[in-house]
């Protein structure tokens, strides 16, 4: 028969007792509560199933679960939906939701957007442990070539894989900086050097450090490039591109040279190479990656758009604005200077963003109070958006650096995991599906409310 003949059962959540009516649960018949409500009393398996504990005597029903969280959880019955309590973890408490065949879908709106977080943040923290561990261990290939371009990726690709790795960094990092300075002094005429004939050639010192950046540069590009898991990928991306286009026309030079072809009609070859030298600068934001603080800068520019857009749209509209009245108070002047409305609109440029330079400045009266106005609103329209841009930044960093300890405190809790029977028993509370895959262990199932 039925379990409790008056349609009432007792439930003790983690040593709380509560009364629950059977009409009230079977509203939602899928749940585990509705199926316990169901169930016989003389199939004591089915019970220990749906149940921690039974006691026949008082017909109470045992849990070894959260008593707040089952609180909200009870609210489907009621209302029709589940608002969770403020000061849980949104993880444990879907984890709560599960084990009581909840869905997450009668979760309110409200609710809906901190679990939403949460989820995203475990799969950041994820992918970060993923990125430590193949940093420090990876995977070991089964051939040496492939354990040799494993290596070499490691040592060119990630500084913070190993001692030497980042050795490495540091080298290519004081080559770049060579070079630029190179290519400074260049330019200096106190270091230019002339021939016999009275024409100007590179001077021998510079060029042969030139020279030795160069080599470098190209044996760095190679290595790289042979070690790369796809060639194809790495040859067009961006930067691997600059590489390529700074080192290559040093060679093409030097091959057309030794050929016997003309330097004089190599000269504006000459000045590409000069220019392409300036792209070894664009490499120093490949460093950015490793720089997390860079990173949260760039993150916080690009979720800062809706901002930067509005800030756009209010300068764009006080530049119109404020030329036009600049052109109109000046114009009869006699000494105005400005002589055109794409004048006055460079005035307003360099006014709106306080630069400033002083070479197109308003003579009347009517024309310097415009000047003070639009100085003023520009000032305000450039300050707004900066403290939300800055919160931003203090934000992402804050949950940039919590992540990296919290990954490192998961890869300390995955190597301290142990077995019990079946179920693998971890002290951590956040469950992050990518390392439990690694680990191979299983977890209790979840309760089927589908």
């Amino acid at each position: 028969g039925l379990l409790l003949p008056d349609r009432e059962i007792l439930v003790n959540i983690g040593g709380v007792k509560q009364v629950l009516y059977v009409d009230v649960l079977n509203r939602y018949p899928r749940t585990r509560l509705a199926e316990l409500a169901n169930c016989s009393v003389d199939n004591a398996n089915d019970l220990l199933e749906l149940c921690d504990d039974y006691d026949v005597r008082k017909g109470e029903f045992y849990f070894d679960r959260d008593p707040d969280s089952f609180k909200c959880i009870t609210e489907l019955y009621y209302y029709g939906e589940v608002h969770m309590k403020k000061g849980i973890c949104p993880m444990c408490f879907k984890k709560e939701m599960d084990f009581w065949g909840v869905d997450v879908h009668f979760l309110d709106e409200c609710c809906k957007g901190s679990l939403n977080e949460v989820e995203e943040e475990l799969a950041q923290i994820a992918e970060k442990v993923h990125e430590i561990l193949y940093n420090v261990e990876g995977t070991t290939p089964a051939s040496v070539s492939k354990r040799c371009r494993l290596f070499l990726w490691k040592l060119m690709e990630k500084p913070e894989s190993s001692l030497l790795a980042r050795a490495m960094a540091i080298l290519s990092f004081l080559f770049i900086l060579l070079s630029s300075v190179v290519m400074c002094m260049s330019t200096i005429p106190e270091l230019h050097v002339h021939d016999a004939g009275g024409n100007e050639v590179e001077n021998p010192t510079l060029e042969s450090l030139e020279t030795a950046c160069i080599i470098w540069f190209t044996i760095e590009y190679v290595l790289r490039l042979v070690s790369a898991p796809n060639k194809v990928r790495f040859a067009f991306s961006f930067m691997n591109m600059v590489d390529f286009l700074a080192i290559m026309p040093f060679y093409a030079v030097l091959a057309l040279t030794h050929l016997g072809t003309a330097v004089t009609e190599l000269a504006s070859v000459q000045h590409v190479v000069q220019a392409l030298h300036a792209m070894h600068l664009a490499r120093i934001f490949k460093l950015a990656r490793h720089s997390s603080g860079l990173q949260m800068l760039m993150y916080a520019l690009k979720s800062s758009l809706k901002e930067l857009s509005h800030l756009l749209i209010y300068i764009g509209m006080g530049i119109f604005l404020f030329s036009a009245l600049g052109y109109g108070a000046e114009k009869n002047h006699p000494d105005t200077l400005f002589t055109s409305f794409s004048q006055s609109f460079w005035w307003a440029i360099i006014t709106m963003t306080s630069v400033g330079y002083g070479d197109v400045y308003p003579k009347t009266t009517l024309g310097r109070c415009n000047t003070a106005i639009s100085f003023l609103c520009g000032i305000i329209a450039i300050l707004l958006p900066i403290h939300l841009i800055m919160n931003k930044f203090v934000i992402l960093y804050g949950k940039q650096r919590m992540l990296e300890t919290i990954a490192k405190h998961e890869i300390e809790l995955s190597a301290t995991s142990v077995w019990e029977g079946a179920i693998w028993v971890s002290q951590s509370d956040t469950y992050i599906p990518l390392l439990q895959d690694e680990c191979r262990g299983t977890r209790i199932p979840k309760f089927n409310h589908n």
